[in-house]
Protein backbone atom coordinates (compact mmCIF):
# COMPACT_ATOMS: atom_id res chain seq x y z
CA UNK A 1 0.00 0.00 0.00
CA UNK A 2 1.40 3.39 -1.05
CA UNK A 3 -0.57 6.33 0.35
CA UNK A 4 0.22 9.79 1.67
CA UNK A 5 -1.29 9.26 5.12
CA UNK A 6 -0.18 9.20 8.73
CA UNK A 7 -1.88 6.55 10.85
CA UNK A 8 -4.55 4.61 8.90
CA UNK A 9 -7.07 5.00 11.71
CA UNK A 10 -6.77 8.82 11.51
CA UNK A 11 -7.34 9.20 7.77
CA UNK A 12 -10.95 10.43 7.90
CA UNK A 13 -10.49 12.80 10.84
CA UNK A 14 -7.34 14.36 9.40
CA UNK A 15 -8.92 14.66 5.95
CA UNK A 16 -11.90 16.50 7.44
CA UNK A 17 -9.65 18.78 9.47
CA UNK A 18 -7.83 19.64 6.25
CA UNK A 19 -11.09 20.26 4.37
CA UNK A 20 -12.38 22.60 7.09
CA UNK A 21 -9.04 24.41 7.27
CA UNK A 22 -8.99 24.90 3.50
CA UNK A 23 -12.56 26.19 3.14
CA UNK A 24 -13.52 28.22 6.25
CA UNK A 25 -15.53 30.55 4.03
CA UNK A 26 -17.85 27.69 2.99
CA UNK A 27 -17.85 25.09 5.77
CA UNK A 28 -18.06 24.67 9.52
CA UNK A 29 -18.45 21.72 11.86
CA UNK A 30 -21.55 20.99 13.93
CA UNK A 31 -20.46 19.46 17.22
CA UNK A 32 -17.92 17.14 15.60
CA UNK A 33 -15.41 17.29 12.78
CA UNK A 34 -17.48 14.51 11.15
CA UNK A 35 -20.57 16.73 11.03
CA UNK A 36 -20.16 19.35 8.31
CA UNK A 37 -22.60 22.15 7.45
CA UNK A 38 -22.52 25.21 5.25
CA UNK A 39 -20.97 28.28 6.85
CA UNK A 40 -24.26 30.21 7.02
CA UNK A 41 -26.35 27.32 8.44
CA UNK A 42 -29.11 27.32 9.42
CA UNK A 43 -30.62 29.28 6.54
CA UNK A 44 -33.96 30.54 7.76
CA UNK A 45 -37.17 29.83 5.83
CA UNK A 46 -35.45 27.36 3.51
CA UNK A 47 -35.73 23.59 3.43
CA UNK A 48 -32.49 22.10 4.73
CA UNK A 49 -30.93 19.29 2.69
CA UNK A 50 -28.82 16.68 4.48
CA UNK A 51 -26.84 13.83 3.00
CA UNK A 52 -24.23 11.47 4.33
CA UNK A 53 -22.39 8.22 3.97
CA UNK A 54 -18.98 6.67 4.23
CA UNK A 55 -15.79 8.49 3.35
CA UNK A 56 -13.67 7.49 0.39
CA UNK A 57 -15.85 8.98 -2.35
CA UNK A 58 -14.78 12.64 -2.48
CA UNK A 59 -16.29 14.86 -3.61
CA UNK A 60 -19.47 12.79 -3.09
CA UNK A 61 -21.37 13.72 0.08
CA UNK A 62 -19.09 16.10 1.98
CA UNK A 63 -17.76 17.93 -1.08
CA UNK A 64 -21.21 19.17 -2.10
CA UNK A 65 -21.94 21.47 0.84
CA UNK A 66 -22.51 25.09 -0.08
CA UNK A 67 -24.89 27.69 -1.41
CA UNK A 68 -27.17 26.14 -3.99
CA UNK A 69 -26.27 22.62 -2.87
CA UNK A 70 -26.34 20.67 0.41
CA UNK A 71 -26.79 22.27 3.82
CA UNK A 72 -25.07 19.53 5.77
CA UNK A 73 -23.48 16.09 5.70
CA UNK A 74 -22.87 13.39 8.29
CA UNK A 75 -19.57 11.67 7.53
CA UNK A 76 -18.75 8.05 8.30
CA UNK A 77 -15.45 6.21 8.29
CA UNK A 78 -14.26 4.90 4.93
CA UNK A 79 -17.13 3.00 3.29
CA UNK A 80 -19.06 3.03 6.61
CA UNK A 81 -22.32 4.75 7.49
CA UNK A 82 -22.42 7.74 9.84
CA UNK A 83 -24.33 7.22 13.09
CA UNK A 84 -27.94 8.25 13.62
CA UNK A 85 -26.76 10.74 16.27
CA UNK A 86 -24.45 12.40 13.76
CA UNK A 87 -27.30 12.70 11.29
CA UNK A 88 -29.58 14.15 13.99
CA UNK A 89 -26.93 16.69 15.03
CA UNK A 90 -26.52 17.84 11.42
CA UNK A 91 -30.31 17.97 11.02
CA UNK A 92 -30.65 20.27 14.01
CA UNK A 93 -27.79 22.44 12.79
CA UNK A 94 -29.37 23.10 9.37
CA UNK A 95 -33.07 23.29 10.28
CA UNK A 96 -34.29 26.73 9.23
CA UNK A 97 -37.93 26.15 10.13
CA UNK A 98 -39.20 24.55 6.90
CA UNK A 99 -38.09 20.99 7.54
CA UNK A 100 -35.17 18.89 6.32
CA UNK A 101 -34.85 16.58 3.32
CA UNK A 102 -32.67 13.47 3.71
CA UNK A 103 -31.05 12.70 0.36
CA UNK A 104 -28.57 9.83 0.13
CA UNK A 105 -27.65 6.60 -1.66
CA UNK A 106 -29.36 3.25 -1.23
CA UNK A 107 -27.07 1.39 1.18
CA UNK A 108 -28.31 -0.66 4.13
CA UNK A 109 -26.45 1.09 6.95
CA UNK A 110 -27.28 4.55 5.64
CA UNK A 111 -30.99 3.69 5.28
CA UNK A 112 -31.17 2.33 8.82
CA UNK A 113 -29.39 5.26 10.44
CA UNK A 114 -31.19 7.97 8.47
CA UNK A 115 -34.53 6.35 9.37
CA UNK A 116 -33.57 6.37 13.04
CA UNK A 117 -32.47 10.00 12.80
CA UNK A 118 -35.80 10.92 11.19
CA UNK A 119 -37.65 9.41 14.13
CA UNK A 120 -35.48 11.32 16.62
CA UNK A 121 -35.86 14.56 14.64
CA UNK A 122 -39.63 14.19 14.73
CA UNK A 123 -39.48 13.91 18.51
CA UNK A 124 -37.57 17.21 18.52
CA UNK A 125 -40.22 18.87 16.37
CA UNK A 126 -38.30 18.83 13.08
CA UNK A 127 -40.19 17.57 10.06
CA UNK A 128 -38.18 15.42 7.65
CA UNK A 129 -38.71 13.73 4.29
CA UNK A 130 -36.51 11.17 2.54
CA UNK A 131 -35.51 10.52 -1.06
CA UNK A 132 -33.04 7.71 -1.74
CA UNK A 133 -30.82 7.70 -4.82
CA UNK A 134 -31.10 4.52 -6.93
CA UNK A 135 -29.39 5.35 -10.22
CA UNK A 136 -27.05 2.36 -10.69
CA UNK A 137 -28.45 0.38 -13.63
CA UNK A 138 -26.10 -2.57 -13.09
CA UNK A 139 -27.09 -3.31 -9.49
CA UNK A 140 -30.66 -4.50 -10.15
CA UNK A 141 -32.70 -5.26 -13.29
CA UNK A 142 -35.39 -3.02 -14.76
CA UNK A 143 -38.54 -3.30 -12.65
CA UNK A 144 -36.54 -3.37 -9.42
CA UNK A 145 -35.28 0.20 -9.57
CA UNK A 146 -36.04 0.89 -5.90
CA UNK A 147 -33.44 -1.71 -4.89
CA UNK A 148 -30.60 -0.23 -6.94
CA UNK A 149 -27.51 1.43 -5.48
CA UNK A 150 -27.01 5.18 -5.51
CA UNK A 151 -23.81 6.30 -7.23
CA UNK A 152 -22.65 9.34 -9.25
CA UNK A 153 -26.21 10.24 -10.26
CA UNK A 154 -26.68 11.50 -6.69
CA UNK A 155 -25.01 14.69 -7.90
CA UNK A 156 -28.07 15.44 -10.00
CA UNK A 157 -30.43 14.81 -7.08
CA UNK A 158 -28.43 17.19 -4.91
CA UNK A 159 -28.35 19.86 -7.60
CA UNK A 160 -32.04 19.69 -8.47
CA UNK A 161 -33.36 19.47 -4.90
CA UNK A 162 -31.08 22.22 -3.62
CA UNK A 163 -32.01 24.62 -6.41
CA UNK A 164 -35.68 24.05 -5.62
CA UNK A 165 -35.05 24.69 -1.94
CA UNK A 166 -33.23 27.95 -2.75
CA UNK A 167 -36.41 29.13 -4.50
CA UNK A 168 -38.28 28.87 -1.20
CA UNK A 169 -40.23 25.71 -2.01
CA UNK A 170 -41.87 23.59 0.70
CA UNK A 171 -40.42 20.33 2.00
CA UNK A 172 -43.02 18.39 0.04
CA UNK A 173 -42.14 20.24 -3.17
CA UNK A 174 -38.39 19.74 -2.70
CA UNK A 175 -38.85 16.02 -2.01
CA UNK A 176 -41.12 15.69 -5.04
CA UNK A 177 -38.61 17.23 -7.45
CA UNK A 178 -35.76 15.16 -5.97
CA UNK A 179 -37.86 12.06 -6.55
CA UNK A 180 -38.52 13.13 -10.14
CA UNK A 181 -34.80 13.58 -10.73
CA UNK A 182 -34.13 10.13 -9.29
CA UNK A 183 -36.71 8.57 -11.61
CA UNK A 184 -34.99 10.16 -14.61
CA UNK A 185 -31.29 9.51 -13.95
CA UNK A 186 -29.30 6.36 -14.70
CA UNK A 187 -25.64 5.50 -14.16
CA UNK A 188 -23.38 2.73 -15.42
CA UNK A 189 -19.74 2.20 -14.46
CA UNK A 190 -16.60 0.29 -15.41
CA UNK A 191 -13.43 -0.38 -13.41
CA UNK A 192 -9.86 -1.17 -14.45
CA UNK A 193 -8.37 -1.58 -10.97
CA UNK A 194 -9.57 -1.88 -7.35
CA UNK A 195 -9.00 0.46 -4.41
CA UNK A 196 -7.22 -0.14 -1.10
CA UNK A 197 -8.74 0.72 2.28
CA UNK A 198 -6.03 2.31 4.47
CA UNK A 199 -6.85 0.23 7.55
CA UNK A 200 -6.92 -3.00 5.53
CA UNK A 201 -3.82 -2.37 3.47
CA UNK A 202 -4.75 -4.51 0.49
CA UNK A 203 -7.09 -4.18 -2.52
CA UNK A 204 -10.81 -4.72 -1.96
CA UNK A 205 -11.03 -7.00 -5.02
CA UNK A 206 -8.88 -8.03 -7.97
CA UNK A 207 -8.99 -7.38 -11.71
CA UNK A 208 -6.46 -9.25 -13.81
CA UNK A 209 -4.04 -7.41 -16.07
CA UNK A 210 -5.65 -6.57 -19.39
CA UNK A 211 -9.16 -7.02 -17.97
CA UNK A 212 -11.97 -4.67 -16.89
CA UNK A 213 -15.16 -5.08 -14.87
CA UNK A 214 -18.53 -3.68 -15.89
CA UNK A 215 -21.13 -2.68 -13.35
CA UNK A 216 -19.02 -2.77 -10.19
CA UNK A 217 -20.05 -0.67 -7.20
CA UNK A 218 -18.13 2.22 -5.64
CA UNK A 219 -17.32 0.07 -2.59
CA UNK A 220 -15.96 -2.75 -4.72
CA UNK A 221 -19.27 -4.62 -5.07
CA UNK A 222 -18.90 -7.10 -7.92
CA UNK A 223 -20.01 -6.17 -11.42
CA UNK A 224 -21.86 -8.37 -13.86
CA UNK A 225 -19.10 -8.88 -16.43
CA UNK A 226 -15.33 -9.28 -16.46
CA UNK A 227 -13.57 -9.26 -19.81
CA UNK A 228 -10.84 -7.78 -21.93
CA UNK A 229 -10.31 -4.03 -21.75
CA UNK A 230 -12.35 -2.27 -24.41
CA UNK A 231 -11.39 0.88 -26.29
CA UNK A 232 -12.79 4.21 -25.11
CA UNK A 233 -15.36 4.17 -27.91
CA UNK A 234 -16.43 0.63 -27.07
CA UNK A 235 -16.78 1.51 -23.37
CA UNK A 236 -18.93 4.53 -24.24
CA UNK A 237 -21.14 2.42 -26.50
CA UNK A 238 -21.53 -0.30 -23.87
CA UNK A 239 -22.44 2.05 -21.02
CA UNK A 240 -24.70 4.35 -23.05
CA UNK A 241 -26.53 1.38 -24.57
CA UNK A 242 -27.49 0.05 -21.13
CA UNK A 243 -28.55 3.50 -19.92
CA UNK A 244 -30.46 4.33 -23.11
CA UNK A 245 -32.58 1.18 -22.93
CA UNK A 246 -33.25 1.48 -19.19
CA UNK A 247 -34.19 5.16 -19.30
CA UNK A 248 -36.48 4.71 -22.32
CA UNK A 249 -34.96 7.62 -24.19
CA UNK A 250 -36.34 8.49 -27.59
CA UNK A 251 -35.63 10.80 -30.49
CA UNK A 252 -36.05 14.43 -29.46
CA UNK A 253 -35.24 13.84 -25.79
CA UNK A 254 -33.04 16.34 -23.96
CA UNK A 255 -30.48 15.13 -21.42
CA UNK A 256 -27.58 16.12 -19.21
CA UNK A 257 -24.49 13.90 -19.20
CA UNK A 258 -21.97 13.33 -16.40
CA UNK A 259 -18.74 11.47 -17.17
CA UNK A 260 -17.24 10.67 -13.77
CA UNK A 261 -13.76 9.49 -12.88
CA UNK A 262 -13.57 6.95 -10.06
CA UNK A 263 -10.35 8.30 -8.53
CA UNK A 264 -7.39 7.44 -10.76
CA UNK A 265 -8.59 8.06 -14.30
CA UNK A 266 -6.99 11.01 -16.14
CA UNK A 267 -9.27 13.75 -17.41
CA UNK A 268 -7.86 13.13 -20.88
CA UNK A 269 -9.51 9.70 -20.93
CA UNK A 270 -12.83 11.05 -19.65
CA UNK A 271 -12.94 13.57 -22.49
CA UNK A 272 -12.13 10.87 -25.04
CA UNK A 273 -15.08 8.86 -23.73
CA UNK A 274 -17.40 11.89 -23.76
CA UNK A 275 -16.48 12.56 -27.38
CA UNK A 276 -18.04 9.22 -28.29
CA UNK A 277 -21.01 9.71 -25.96
CA UNK A 278 -21.86 12.96 -27.74
CA UNK A 279 -21.60 11.25 -31.14
CA UNK A 280 -23.94 8.46 -30.00
CA UNK A 281 -26.59 10.90 -28.80
CA UNK A 282 -26.30 13.02 -31.94
CA UNK A 283 -26.94 9.92 -34.05
CA UNK A 284 -30.03 9.20 -31.95
CA UNK A 285 -31.12 12.86 -32.28
CA UNK A 286 -30.96 13.44 -28.54
CA UNK A 287 -29.82 16.88 -27.36
CA UNK A 288 -27.23 17.19 -24.56
CA UNK A 289 -28.10 20.32 -22.58
CA UNK A 290 -25.42 20.37 -19.89
CA UNK A 291 -22.19 18.40 -19.48
CA UNK A 292 -20.19 17.57 -16.36
CA UNK A 293 -16.80 15.89 -16.71
CA UNK A 294 -14.45 15.14 -13.83
CA UNK A 295 -14.47 13.45 -10.44
CA UNK A 296 -17.92 13.62 -8.85
CA UNK A 297 -18.18 10.27 -7.02
CA UNK A 298 -14.95 8.35 -6.53
CA UNK A 299 -13.78 5.19 -4.80
CA UNK A 300 -10.40 6.15 -3.32
CA UNK A 301 -7.80 5.36 -6.02
CA UNK A 302 -9.94 3.07 -8.17
CA UNK A 303 -9.21 3.38 -11.88
CA UNK A 304 -12.39 3.53 -13.90
CA UNK A 305 -15.27 5.75 -14.86
CA UNK A 306 -19.03 5.98 -14.92
CA UNK A 307 -21.55 7.68 -17.18
CA UNK A 308 -24.72 9.24 -15.78
CA UNK A 309 -27.58 10.53 -17.91
CA UNK A 310 -30.41 12.72 -16.62
CA UNK A 311 -33.50 12.96 -18.83
CA UNK A 312 -34.69 16.56 -18.70
CA UNK A 313 -37.98 18.39 -18.73
CA UNK A 314 -38.36 22.18 -18.45
CA UNK A 315 -38.38 22.20 -14.62
CA UNK A 316 -35.36 19.93 -14.28
CA UNK A 317 -33.45 21.93 -16.89
CA UNK A 318 -34.13 25.23 -15.13
CA UNK A 319 -33.05 23.89 -11.75
CA UNK A 320 -29.98 22.20 -13.18
CA UNK A 321 -28.78 25.53 -14.55
CA UNK A 322 -29.16 27.40 -11.24
CA UNK A 323 -25.89 28.61 -9.67
CA UNK A 324 -24.08 26.81 -6.86
CA UNK A 325 -20.77 27.03 -5.01
CA UNK A 326 -19.04 24.16 -3.19
CA UNK A 327 -15.39 23.50 -2.24
CA UNK A 328 -14.96 21.33 -5.35
CA UNK A 329 -17.17 22.93 -8.00
CA UNK A 330 -18.55 26.32 -8.97
CA UNK A 331 -21.43 26.71 -11.40
CA UNK A 332 -22.12 30.40 -12.13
Amino acid sequence: MKKFINKPENVVTEMLEGLLAAHPDLLKSAGSVKNLVRKDAPVQNKVGIVSGGGSGHLPLFLGYIGEGMLDGVAVGEIFASPSSKQILDVTKAVDGGKGVLYLYGNYGGDVMNFDMAAEMAEMEGIQTATVIGTDDVASMPKGQESQRRGVAGLFYLYKIAAAKAEEGASLEEVAEIAGLANENVRTMGVALSPCTLPEVGKPTFTIEDGKMELGMGIHGEPGYYKGDIQTADEVAETLVSKIYDDLSLEEGSEVSVLVNGLGATPLEELYIVFRKVKNIFEEKQITINKVYIGEYATSLEMAGLSISVLKLNDDLKRLLNAPFVTPFHVQP
